[in-house]
């Protein structure tokens, strides 16, 4: 895939990206740190100069250990974009599979990274571009996608991030013909996201993250779950602001109802798209299907009043499973799930309430480990029962 040959304009980039008055999505200029007992101080795109970019950033990051790649590295790293490493497309642009070698800088180890190209004409601009290099420069936890570098040269906008061999949990979750992941894993999943969202929240200067769906969860080799996509995070409210007021983004099915209706963003807000995700572990369905049902096609409105009721509940488990999971867990998890979903924010738990609850449940040990078969006896009419060892 060649790069993007599409000039534009700085002039106008810039006079339309560095005026916070007209832009409610650019992050305050205010005193703020990346992580807690520290002094770093969060930039913003109002401090960065409109004539030289690639400067100013790379002067203003100079503590986070990002490095600065030119284009012509990237074409190396990425074999050119080639095809044969294409890793996806989103809203951001092309992801492409690429490998630094050792000599490329001083200290930069060998390993596979993912590249992503900004798609001028996608869905997502210069702003979120930048935004997801201030704000993934500076924060670091093990939940949360490691940035490794950036290019900012003419007009072409890349991302450098630590290579993720497990892909999207969208992908592992709704991918057809694979093997469903088991109820553990899941598990496993759900609490690494939950972590990286209390890091976000629980920050000095807290962040809200916006944009929290299954494929933003990246997995690693041991399903590790890392946070991914900051173009759409937000600093939260400062002093005595309840909320953070900005236009309304994200993805259908995921934003809370009290956002969509009045643009007031919170971190209760990411609490419900984590109620939503959780959802989706527990059932296998996406959080918006045009092709079901129409009362079932939004996920949250359907399953919420049955998520009660262990009968009913049993019936939304993901048939994939086969009844291999935790029936105390997946009660204890819609439970949870219906909390997040709540209409009333204030009633909505903090990410770290929501990890006290998942802890637990990956000691528990009431998973099935058979399949219990029933056979008739054609001569006798009797019933036996008999335990078949699943394989």
């Amino acid at each position: 895939m060649a790069v993007i040959k599409k000039k534009m304009k700085f002039r106008s980039v810039f006079s339309s990206c560095l005026k916070i008055d007209e832009c409610p999505n650019n992050p305050q200029t205010k005193e703020v740190v990346y992580k807690k007992h520290s002094s770093y101080r969060r930039i913003s795109i109002s401090d960065l100069g409109s004539s030289t970019l690639s400067e100013d950033l790379s002067a203003s990051l100079a503590g986070s250990n990002l490095y600065v790649f030119t284009l012509q590295e990237m074409k190396v790293i990425t074999q050119n974009f080639s095809s044969s490493n294409f890793l996806g497309q989103g809203g951001f642009g092309p992801v492409h599979k690429g490998f630094i070698d050792d000599r490329l800088r001083p200290g930069l180890k060998a390993q596979p990274v993912a590249v992503k190209l900004l798609d001028l004409d996608g869905a997502q601009g210069h702003r979120e571009w930048l935004t997801e290099v201030i704000f993934l420069g500076e924060l670091r936890h093990s939940h949360l996608v490691k940035l490794i570098g950036y290019c900012c040269e003419e007009e072409h906008r890349l991302l450098v991030y630590e290579y993720m061999p497990r892909g999207s949990l969208e992908n592992q979750l709704f991918k057809k013909y694979s093997v469903p992941l088991p109820w553990s894993t899941r598990m496993k999943i759900a609490l690494g996201a939950a972590k990286g969202l209390a890091f976000l929240h629980d920050a000095e200067k807290p962040v809200i993250y916006r944009d929290f769906k299954t494929s933003n969860i990246l997995l690693d080799a041991d399903y590790t779950a890392k946070l991914s996509d900051f173009g759409l995070a937000k600093d939260g409210p400062d002093g005595d602001h309840s909320h953070v007021s900005t236009r309304v983004m994200g993805t259908r099915g995921y934003a809370a109802p009290e956002y969509i209706m009045t643009g007031h963003l919170t971190a209760a807000s990411d609490v419900y798209s984590f109620g939503v995700v959780l959802l989706e572990l527990l059932t296998g369905k996406r959080s918006v299907h045009k092709t079901r049902h129409h009362k079932e096609r939004n996920l949250a409105d359907w399953t919420r009043p049955m998520l009660k009721n262990p009968r009913k509940l049993t019936r939304l488990i993901d048939p994939r499973l086969e009844g291999h999971y935790s029936e105390v867990g997946a009660q204890k998890v819609a439970a949870l799930a219906d909390q997040c979903l709540s209409h009333r924010p204030k009633n909505r738990p903090k990410m770290c309430e929501v990890i006290k609850v998942l802890e637990p449940l990956k000691l528990l040990d009431d998973i099935q480990i058979g399949t219990f078969v029933f056979v008739v006896s054609t001569d006798s009419h009797l019933q036996k029962e008999s335990t078949k060892e699943s394989g």
